[in-house]
């Protein structure tokens, strides 16, 4: 499973809806009704002032394990989201009963919408376009565990010098090396509250994986890009209206940016499919043979056809979106 959430409440979020709940409920507050025990593990760090924590982290924890969630990918650029005065959202990373501790955390801050706008006054032009990690706010830093990144070859070091382009570039190829790298364990992917950057790497991802030919096999090149416009973005709360009169243009950048990801280094399904080509012929030279025999060049069924065969090239589906 690839699932995607905002981060967590804070303290103030969650006594306040549990008191509005208990108010308007007739007094009865059975919004954090435990539908189970928990585990002997997480009541180990019950306590009187942590006891609402408890119980709500239980239950997102319990549905983490239900989905199959290993690995918690956070975009943050800070470790708790602060708003007057207030921590309003906490991270997991910074969960200071370690109630997160069975899954593999990977901080991999990546700067919020506000930062798109210097992208449009750029013109549109990603490249050279570099994020200021000196900022007061910024003090999430990028943290992965090094089993997972000694395929890359990507010197995770030199993170806050990469613009914007070979950032998102290097985040994504992640991603997908721990789908590609672990057939039983799912993600979880979140920024803070799940509209922007969140959907941004959603998106990326749904459509890498639909150009490999892993899933949604049967949707045309139309439909996934409604698919994914429609439901990760719009459906999870990403507001279009009140971005573009800020000039933070994000979802722009997210279908702008699949020119950077044309090449087989951001494909998932590479290793399968070059064990099913004839010996002597590339990926492409199989692909032109397929389309000649189809008597089309140009037709989006005819490409598409080569999806459903396995033997869809990257490199040849940008023009479809």
């Amino acid at each position: 499973h690839v699932c995607r959430s905002a981060t967590l409440a804070g303290w103030g979020e969650l006594y306040g809806r549990t008191g509005y709940n208990y108010i308007f409920s007739g007094g009865s507050d059975d919004a954090w009704a435990d539908t189970e025990d928990l585990s002997e593990e997480d009541s180990a760090f019950r306590n009187a002032d942590s006891q609402l924590f408890d119980k709500v982290r239980g239950h997102d924890i319990k549905l983490l394990r239900y989905l199959s969630v290993r690995y918690i990918c956070d975009l943050m650029v800070e470790n708790k989201k602060v708003k007057f005065g207030l921590n309003v959202t906490s991270s997991e990373k910074v969960d200071k009963a370690q109630r997160y501790a069975d899954f593999t955390l990977l901080s991999i801050p990546y700067p919020g919408c506000e930062f798109f706008k210097e992208y449009k006054d750029r013109d549109y032009r990603a490249e050279g376009l570099v994020f200021n990690w000196k900022q007061d706010y910024v003090d999430a830093p990028l943290s992965i565990p090094v089993s997972l990144t000694r395929s890359l070859n990507i010197d995770w070091s030199e993170y806050q010098s990469w613009d914007l382009v070979q950032q998102t570039q290097n985040y994504l190829k992640l991603l997908i090396s721990l789908i590609n790298g672990d057939d039983d364990s799912g993600l979880l992917v979140h920024c803070i509250s799940g509209w922007d950057r969140t959907p941004l790497f959603v998106a990326l991802l749904r459509l890498s994986l639909w150009a490999d030919g892993l899933i949604h096999a049967s949707l045309e090149p139309a439909e996934i890009l409604y698919l994914t416009v429609a439901y990760d973005w719009f459906l999870f709360g990403h507001m279009l209206v009140d971005r573009l009169s800020k000039g933070e243009e994000i979802f722009f950048f997210c279908f702008n940016f699949l020119k950077h990801i044309t090449s087989e280094e951001f494909s998932a399904g590479k290793l399968q499919r070059r064990k099913s080509l004839l010996p002597g012929f590339t990926v492409e030279e199989i692909c032109m043979l397929k389309q000649r025999e189809r008597g089309s060049t140009t037709s989006l069924s005819s490409d598409f056809s080569l999806v459903n065969s396995g033997e869809f090239t990257r490199s040849s589906w940008e023009p479809h979106l």
